[in-house]
């Protein structure tokens, strides 16, 4: 059996993947009709944003119905034969399990509403303070108060999320039973793998105190010490009973220490943890809507302090760039105009060479970038609209204002996924739900005829299935003073061999003292640049988002 090193996921965000059957928007037979090109991959796992049935006011993480497939999606049926045909190629099933709130359209929510008590102890109901304001004066993370009335009782429901997403209220044991019980139902339909939005979040006090500092407001209800016995209780009940279950939280400004908790096998919580620390690297004073080019040292730092940390306390990272809630990481942090191959590759180097388990979000194996979008018209998000009025009301004019959206908008990376050159990039035969743009460059086709990143991924899947130093080796940076160059070693304990990698994240050459490495034995595992050397220089002279993997 593989180890959960040896282990590449890909995401698929179903709405955006194929459609089937031209209505605009992908669906589950049209992932199904995809199978074949996943299979070229040689992925393990898929992990599926939500397809369930949903009023779609945030994408699908507003759930109406945990245990139906969304009819826009497609069928039960569908879904079984999804599963029954990924497992022909060895592929596993990952569903996104969306448990800290619930859609307003809820059964749970409508019944409690309705005035059944049980129910509403399912949420988090607060009358109004004595003068009458919310309850208290935490914001939703898509603007606005995170408090709505309650229909027309004196009462009102947190929603951290957008209105129509009511939180739940997780020290209530029947809430998660619940839980519990989704995740069994889909364990039932042949599911190995389970990713948990935003799960540290459900780690809210029982007393909803005001905030102090809006900057400080999220450590009052993230990844508090509660959150560890929710876990734990939930993998006991339900998914720990699986010796082949893979999962992962998706971690909301969680720290290290708490990281290592979550991820550690002897802890009995998850396998593995997303965090986005590294991805704030060009929030400007951790403005999101800002631009601002990314801090390299500081991405560095994190990278180093991430790895090596949970490599000595035994926890485990998920790896990843892009997914559908960012902007491209090549627009982020490489250059999709002058070096689009060259910075994809680099990027995919960096990533899949570290320790933890990679995930691959659909068409970055393709090099796809932010679309060339020129007004706020063509995106559908929520945050993305709401983003854009709050700039708009702060100050900024209305081109000022699109062209911070555009940096950053969770729509960049929903565009359809680009089959081919046609109008409506092979994705639909009929306007998509979201715009592609640049398809003509960008495909495929064209890729797999004659491109260089497809391969390349397949090539570091390939590696990280067959080297120990990859998918089990510990992590130490090298070189971390370098302004240009991120680097690092991968090493057993038992291996005389160790692997050292080396990334130039920009545009422009740059030299490296190789130091204590000059002269020693080498063999090239990878590189995006032609290289033949066989024993190491003194001073390497790394050319435009050069990488280079040695075995040494």
């Amino acid at each position: 059996m593989q180890t959960l090193g040896q282990k590449v996921i890909y995401q698929i965000y179903p709405k955006s993947f194929y459609d089937s059957n031209n209505d605009g928007i992908g669906d589950l037979r049209g992932i199904i009709a995809k199978i074949p090109y996943i299979a070229k991959l040689n992925i393990d796992m898929i992990w599926f944003n939500p397809f369930f049935v949903s009023p779609q006011n945030d994408n699908g993480y507003d759930i109406a119905d945990y245990y139906q497939i969304d009819p826009r999606f497609g069928t039960m049926a569908d879904f079984e034969e999804l599963v029954a045909k990924l497992k022909e190629i060895n592929v596993g099933v990952m569903l996104d399990m969306v448990l800290n709130h619930c859609s307003t359209e809820h059964e749970w929510f409508k019944k409690a509403l309705a005035g059944d008590k049980y129910y509403q102890d399912f949420f988090y109901l607060r009358p109004a303070k004595a003068d009458g304001s919310l309850p208290n004066n935490w914001s939703s993370k898509f603007g606005g108060p995170a408090w709505e009335k309650f229909g027309d009782t004196n009462l009102y429901y947190l929603h951290l999320y957008d209105k129509t997403q009511a939180d739940l209220d997780w020290h209530n044991e029947n809430v998660r039973k619940e839980a519990s019980k989704i995740i069994n139902f889909w364990r039932s339909k042949g599911v190995a793998g389970f990713r948990f939005d935003v799960i540290n979040v459900t780690g809210k006090d029982t007393v909803l105190v005001d905030s102090t500092d809006i900057n400080e407001e999220k450590a009052l209800y993230t990844d508090t010490p509660v959150v560890h016995d929710y876990l734990k209780e939930l993998n006991r009940t339900s998914f720990g009973q699986d010796e082949d279950a893979i999962t992962v939280g998706e971690m909301s400004s969680a720290t290290i220490p708490n990281s290592i908790e979550y991820s550690n096998p002897a802890e009995h919580e998850l396998s593995m943890v997303f965090t986005f620390h590294h991805l704030k690297v060009d929030y400007k004073d951790g403005e999101k809507w800002s631009d601002y080019p990314f801090d390299f040292m500081k991405l560095k730092q994190l990278f180093t302090d991430w790895q090596e940390k949970m490599d000595q306390g035994g926890g485990w990272n998920a790896l990843f760039w892009n997914n559908h809630d960012q902007p491209w990481a090549l627009n982020r942090f490489g250059d999709p105009v002058n070096f689009r191959v060259e910075s994809a590759q680099m990027l995919a180097s960096a990533l899949h060479l570290m320790r933890g388990t990679p995930y691959i979000y659909q068409g970055e194996e393709l090099g796809m970038m932010d679309p060339s979008y020129t007004d706020i018209s063509e995106y559908v998000d929520v945050e993305a609209l709401n983003a854009y009025q709050a700039l708009i009301e702060a100050g900024k004019s209305p081109t000022e204002a699109f062209h911070l959206v555009s940096l950053k908008a969770r729509d960049n990376s929903r565009v359809p996924m680009h089959w081919n050159a046609d109008k409506y990039a092979g994705f639909s035969t009929v306007t998509p739900w979201l715009k592609p743009t640049d398809q003509a460059e960008i495909n495929v086709e064209k890729e797999l005829a004659s491109g260089q990143i497809f391969t390349y991924y397949q090539q570091l899947i390939k590696l990280r299935k067959e080297m120990p130093l990859i998918s089990a080796g510990h992590f130490q940076t090298v070189f971390k003073d370098h302004p240009q160059v991120f680097a690092y070693r991968r090493y057993l304990d038992n291996q005389a061999k160790e692997l050292l990698v080396i990334n130039n994240f920009y545009g422009q050459e740059t030299e490296l003292d190789l130091g204590t490495y000059a002269d020693k034995a080498c063999r090239l595992v990878i590189s995006n640049y032609d290289q033949d050397l066989t024993k190491l220089p003194a001073k390497l002279t790394l050319r435009p988002y050069e990488t280079i993997a040695w075995e040494i």
